[in-house]
């Protein structure tokens, strides 16, 4: 799971898909949310690009967005946005929808 910097988010979700996780070091609830997305991406094995974006770190993406509450998690199929979950993601309930994207 890569954390980006702003000058990498177009170019990592312009293709296939992308789950993107809006969170900050500080926010307990992102810490809980990126243990289920190690799992999450150890389950889809590479079929889908993790990425997290620092809410701190990237004020402009994060604004872009509208992220208001942390964790908001993204799905991205081809650099469109098709999903937005605010809150902790049900590990199954995610890669269902992540799985949908890729057929």
């Amino acid at each position: 799971m890569k954390v980006i910097k702003e000058n990498e988010f177009e170019n990592e979700v312009s293709k296939g898909v992308t789950l993107v996780d809006f969170y900050a070091t500080w926010c307990g609830p992102c810490r809980v949310m990126g243990t289920i997305l190690e799992d999450i991406e150890e389950a889809l094995g590479g079929s889908a690009n993790i990425i997290k974006v620092d809410v701190d770190e990237c004020e402009n993406i994060a604004r872009k967005f509208g992220i208001m509450s942390i964790p908001t998690l993204l799905v991205f199929k081809d650099g469109e946005l098709k999903e937005k979950h605010i809150g902790i993601w049900d590990k199954d309930d995610c890669i269902a929808t992540i799985e949908s994207y890729n057929s």
